[in-house]
């Protein structure tokens, strides 16, 4: 397992801030200071030392939850709560897969397990993500084509939907089902700000094949590895 990857599934830190701690020479490999974040460890046999303390692999665990408004997708906040606060009698150190905005809700995962972050987050697999937004006024056919052909929404970046149509729901006119793949930073959002429209509410109903139905904002169920993955790749509701 790559050092980095090794540091984040003990828990120590995101992958990403894994390589920061990794390169200010605070991680010593079998008692030698290793600058190399893609440095391959031996997790039978190599021992790994963070500022000197031994450091061993968490028991991953996985939790899916309806993300509430109000609350951001971080780890800690200085103004805001954050999703991890609302799995009560939690141990370790927990991180959401991909986000969702302050004003946002829905499906969301959280986990200690950086490899499977990785397989989930990273665009060659294609991870399909459905969202149900609420628009400011009526959209008709001809602005739903016109967001079907995509914006630049950063600069020299072309992005558009894999799919979007009208959801038949009160107001009228207004709901809008958008499949994406990417996930750009408030990447529905600022489509429909380009199509002329506001979000007034915004939900992830699937990641995946899987599908939000049963929780309610707030609530959460732990999942083993092989029921998420199978309810991501193979159907299932929560």
């Amino acid at each position: 397992m790559r050092l980095n990857a090794f540091l984040s599934s003990c828990g120590a830190a995101s992958r990403r801030k894994s390589e920061t701690i990794i390169l200010s020479g605070r991680v010593q490999v079998n008692g030698k200071i290793v600058l190399a974040p893609f440095f391959n460890v031996d997790i039978e046999n190599d021992t790994v030392t963070l500022d000197r303390k031994k450091l061993t692999l968490s028991e991953h665990v996985y939790y899916v939850i309806n993300k509430p408004t109000g609350y951001v997708c971080a780890a800690s906040d200085k103004y805001d709560p954050v999703v991890i606060d609302l799995i009560p009698g939690r141990t370790g150190r927990l991180y959401p897969v991909g986000r969702l905005d302050r004003d946002s809700e829905g499906l969301l995962i959280l986990t200690n397990d950086g490899n499977f972050t990785q397989s989930i987050l990273h665009p060659s697999k294609e991870i399909r993500k459905e969202y149900e937004a609420l628009l400011n006024i009526p959209i008709n056919d001809k602005q739903l084509a016109r967001w079907r052909e995509g914006f630049e929404i950063t600069e020299g970046r072309h992005t558009a939907p894999i799919t979007i149509e009208v959801i038949s729901r009160e107001p009228e006119d207004r709901w809008v089902r958008v499949v994406i793949v990417e996930g750009l930073k408030r990447e529905i959002r600022l489509m429909a700000r380009h199509a002329g429209f506001r979000v007034e509410k915004l939900i992830r109903r699937k990641i995946g094949m899987m599908t939000l139905e049963k929780l309610a904002p707030g609530e959460f169920v732990s999942l083993s590895f092989s029921e998420l993955y199978t309810k991501i790749f193979n159907g299932g509701i929560v």
